[in-house]
């Protein structure tokens, strides 16, 4: 039994719709779930669905003053009120003391973050924390037991988020963020809404198992680990002079070797890729990543031994 990771039960899960208000899949499901949370009930665990950015959800904007899963940093979260805080600075220290504070035996016990992307991305699990043993197990569920051959589970580790976690779901105990796509902002796709919906009760179908003492043996997986975001090609202003080379455009998760085209630029030359490694771009032509000065996202493919798992339930 030494190989085993022993953890908590899973009690006190919580489901996070609108962390961006214009992302409404989420918006959606945790407005219906709110009404009647039947479907997020089991023998050993009922999920709490809330809405992280109610006013940015009401207004059909990514955020009000400030990208909310950008304002969970440590400095914010223990800072004390001011009238000179956003509005995102004060929701997240009142989302981190009701289901937090991060940290504490009383943080809740796993968060479910619910994301809609405009990237070609199917259904991706991302995880901020990579010792998160448990949410690596819970991924492989999915991965396992909610197949849909049009949109395969993926899984990312943004290993430097773990370096200073700003993230809701970083409030919990464990966590993951699901990001289903693609969905244009501020629009519903049955599709995209159903897979979501099926991924989330697959979750709680895992946690009831875990909490009745399933065990679940060590295995292999393969993730992609973040390794640089890259930027357009811009003029001294600022401006962009190129625009995602259409051999790229909504080819998330697939190779890219040095020599393949990654940005047309708008005077008609190709920009390649001059890596020395093959690399995986994610996230390629976010509308939501233009603000932040990101075209696409490189990560590598890794293989990740994780050990057993099983419910501690003293």
């Amino acid at each position: 039994m030494s190989n085993i990771l022993n953890f908590g039960p899973l009690r006190r899960v919580v489901v996070a719709g609108g962390t961006h208000g214009d992302e409404m899949s989420g918006v959606y499901l945790v407005r219906h779930w709110i009404r009647d949370a039947t479907e997020l009930r089991r023998k050993t665990v009922t999920a709490e669905p809330f809405l992280a950015n109610p006013v940015a959800v009401e207004k059909g904007a990514r955020y009000i003053d400030q990208d909310l899963n950008r304002s969970f940093e440590e400095r914010n979260l223990t800072a004390p009120d001011s009238e000179n805080d956003s509005y995102e600075e004060r929701r997240a220290r009142e989302i981190n003391q009701h289901y937090g504070p991060r940290g504490s035996a009383s943080a809740c016990d796993f968060v479910i973050d619910l994301h809609n992307t405009t990237a070609n991305m199917g259904s991706t699990i991302l995880i901020f924390t990579p010792d998160d043993h448990l949410a690596m197990h819970l991924s492989n569920y999915l991965q396992i037991h909610c197949v849909d051959s049009s949109s395969p589970c993926r899984v990312i580790v943004a290993r430097e988020m773990t370096r200073e976690p700003n993230s809701l779901l970083t409030i919990g105990k464990h966590g993951i963020a699901l990001e289903v796509g693609p969905q244009p902002q501020g629009v519903v796709k049955a599709d995209i809404l159903n897979r979501m919906r099926a991924l989330v009760k697959c979750c709680l179908d895992f946690m009831d198992l875990y909490n009745q003492g399933a065990e679940f043996p060590a295995f292999e997986m393969e993730a992609y680990e973040v390794l640089e975001r890259v930027d357009y090609p811009r003029d001294d202003a600022g401006h962009p002079l190129a625009v995602i080379h259409s051999k790229l455009q909504d080819k998330d998760f697939l190779p890219v070797k040095r020599g393949d085209p990654i940005f047309q630029m708008l005077s008609g030359q190709e920009v390649v890729y001059d890596g020395n490694v093959t690399v995986y771009p994610l996230f390629i032509n976010e509308a939501a990543y233009y603000e932040k000065k990101v075209a696409f996202i490189l990560t590598k493919r890794v293989i990740s031994a994780v050990p057993a798992v099983h419910v501690n339930q003293e």
